[in-house]
């Protein structure tokens, strides 16, 4: 199977039968960004569609040793039980996914649904494991997935909905997943505001892992707007009185943020682009509204109030309409590809790098989008050259 490009895309090569493949492990695996993920893949690389939004189709990254679309093994785990070619077609069913695409990519969905292990730990079950034994329990599962597939190399990508952040020092599920990917010697994508590697007692692991890991918190709608914006009112010299945002969504995504924790870690990325961009933070703020009837559809509207010369008191409204599904799918598919070439090549700790993807980026990226896409650029080059 080939890719089919676009007028502004660079082709993916054939690979022949003997090439290396590589694993794609998802937390969160049936979920809708995942299986977005798994269906978009499958689509792109048989040619049914164009890679339209994947960023590492473009002509930038052309050469830069990146696996191939037809390389990647989907597994991952997960804590609920539809599979994957049901939830495809729930997603056609609400204008996600082209309808009869679920069909025409049935094995693919199927293959990689075979692949889903359970998560945990398992709320309102007897699971009473420890953290170290649910870490080790996922590691083996990692590695087994490696292993059976003669994998060159796997990545974990968190697209698991958003948790609350700890409040006990616990470890929360997404850092269990995070210490278990690097214990496997994975390179780790948290996609997610939950708190992953960010977690104090991981602190030392990340700062010292023997493989890449990046960001926290995938940037696909409002707070990619946020990114332009911010550095133009900057550089325009225009004063930012107030910024305040409202985010309608539904679906899993929705359900989840009803909990005001896990909306505030949400929240918590949006708010700090504007901190950065802007040198301090504006009047405003973020509120998250459960829409069920929007589905996996989502509506974020930000006003913003600034003054011009000589004071004028001037207004800027913005309205996103958008599926977050479609939007992160392909940055998803963009990530675990640079994660795995930069482990080829010998890469390690966090990737500042590609803070184009994230709100929170590793320490040492800028929070302006232009900024992030010429470091972006930059790294493309880098791994090109490790040929």
């Amino acid at each position: 199977m080939s890719t089919e490009p676009s007028s502004r895309t660079v082709p993916t090569t054939p690979d022949p039968e003997s090439a290396p493949r590589f694993g794609v492990w998802l937390i969160g695996a049936r979920g809708s960004v995942a299986t977005t993920a798994v269906a978009g893949c499958a689509a792109v690389a048989a040619g049914l569609h164009p890679p339209t939004g994947m960023v590492t189709e473009t002509t930038p990254f052309t050469d830069s040793g990146l696996p191939p679309l037809t390389s990647l093994v989907f597994g991952g785990h997960d804590t609920v039980d539809c599979p994957l070619p049901k939830r495809a077609e729930h997603l056609a069913a609400g204008g996600v996914l082209p309808h009869g695409l679920p069909a025409a990519v049935h094995a693919e969905l199927a293959a990689a649904d075979r692949e889903i292990r359970p998560g945990g730990p398992l709320s309102g079950t007897d699971d009473d494991r420890t953290s170290d034994a649910l870490v080790e329990a996922f590691a083996e599962d990692l590695t087994d997935f490696v292993r059976r597939h003669d994998l060159a190399g796997a990545v974990v990508v968190n697209v698991a909905s958003t948790e609350p952040a700890p409040t006990d020092g616990s470890l929360p599920p997404s850092s269990l997943y995070a210490a278990a990917a690097l214990r496997a010697g994975c390179p780790y994508v948290n996609f997610t505001p939950s708190t992953g590697l960010h977690h104090p007692d991981l602190a030392e692991l990340a700062a010292t892992a023997p493989v890449p890991h990046a960001g926290r918190d995938g940037k696909t709608g409002q707070t990619l707007l946020r990114s332009v914006l911010g550095p133009m009112f900057l550089q325009r010299a225009l004063d930012v009185r107030a910024w305040s945002g409202t985010n309608l969504l539904g679906g899993g995504d929705g359900a989840a943020l009803a909990d005001p924790a896990a909306a505030a870690a949400k929240n918590a990325g949006k708010e700090r682009v504007l901190a950065d961009t802007l040198g301090s933070a504006p009047e405003g703020e973020v509120h998250i509204d459960d829409v069920p009837a929007l589905g996996d559809w989502k509506t974020a509207w930000d006003h913003i109030a600034f003054d011009g010369f000589l004071g004028a008191r001037m207004v800027l409204q913005t309205t996103w309409q958008g599926c977050d599904s479609a939007l992160a799918a392909p940055l998803v598919l963009d990530l675990a590809r640079l994660l795995l070439r930069a482990r080829a090549v010998g890469l390690t700790g966090p990737r500042p790098e590609l803070g184009f993807y994230f709100k929170d980026p590793d320490q040492g990226a800028t929070s302006s989008l232009g900024e992030q896409y010429a470091a972006l650029t930059d790294f493309a080059s880098r791994l090109r050259g490790q040929e």
